[in-house]
């Protein structure tokens, strides 16, 4: 009977031992996930930005009035915040001169907890130019 005794006990010792090191271990890949879907809700902000510059330029191009290009890039950036969004309108000159619209966007940090990892907000800065086709 001491044998029994023995092997029993070692045995509900390691289900506590596996508990406290799942506890230990579970708010790190919390933390982990959390920071992952962040940084892919950054990467698809990046994205965005980036193809709200073409857009606006292109609109730019085919357009002379600077809200057109405005219109256009935030048209092509449909997850961008308006309010924290700037699209900057430089032409060059008349027809076949360049025509660059500069997008500059402050994306807040929405997932809760990354905020002390990455600060609370992440600047996009993207530019695109085209040809001018009127003038």
């Amino acid at each position: 009977m001491p044998n029994q005794s023995i092997r029993t006990g070692g045995r509900a010792d390691e289900h506590g031992t596996a508990a406290v090191e799942f506890a230990l271990v579970l708010p790190l890949l919390l933390v982990l996930t959390l920071a992952l879907v962040q940084v892919g809700l950054l990467a698809r902000d990046r994205l965005l930005v980036e193809a709200a510059a073409r857009a606006g330029a292109r609109s730019a191009a085919v357009d002379p009035s600077p809200d057109a290009a405005r219109t256009a890039a935030l048209a092509a950036g449909p997850g961008l915040d308006p309010g924290a969004t700037s699209v900057q309108v430089t032409r060059a000159g008349g027809r076949g001169t360049p025509v660059t619209v500069t997008v500059d966007v402050e994306d807040a940090i929405l997932v809760p907890f990354i905020g002390w990892l990455l600060g609370s907000s992440v600047h996009f800065h993207a530019e695109a130019t085209d040809r001018q086709e009127f003038g």
